[in-house]
């Protein structure tokens, strides 16, 4: 007897570098999420995430023209209801209470990302 299938998730992923964007987009949809959407900078995020209305949106914190945590602050303002899960190069200590304080259910350093690992952090 075949096992249910996982939930696939529908995300958006946000980040403004392109290797990593392509990477992450391959790596989720190999693992079952549903990739709906891709944003470079926060005024695209904010458009794709309010568009597409994904369960996650994987967001960069460190973006061109405003940080993740704005972002964040503003899809939770404008009723985007969405799960946030931040990802940085850097460690995630050093953002301290902004991951929780700006909406954000947890965060993946972008070295960690795996399906699994974002399904832990969405669960």
């Amino acid at each position: 007897m075949e096992s249910e299938p996982a939930t696939k998730y529908t995300i958006v992923i946000v980040d403004d570098h392109p290797s990593f964007l392509a990477v992450a987009r391959f790596l989720l949809q190999a693992e079952g999420f549903d990739v709906v959407g891709v944003a470079t900078d926060g005024e695209s995020a904010l458009r794709e995430a309010a568009r597409s209305t994904p369960q996650i949106v994987l967001l960069d914190v460190s973006l061109p023209d405003m940080d993740g945590f704005e972002v964040a602050s503003r899809l939770r303002a404008a009723g985007v209801p969405s799960t946030i899960v931040f990802t940085s190069s850097r460690d995630g200590s050093e953002f301290g209470s902004l991951v929780t304080d700006s909406g954000g259910a947890g965060f993946i350093a972008k070295a960690d990302l795996s399906g699994d690992a974002l399904r832990a952090v969405v669960v």
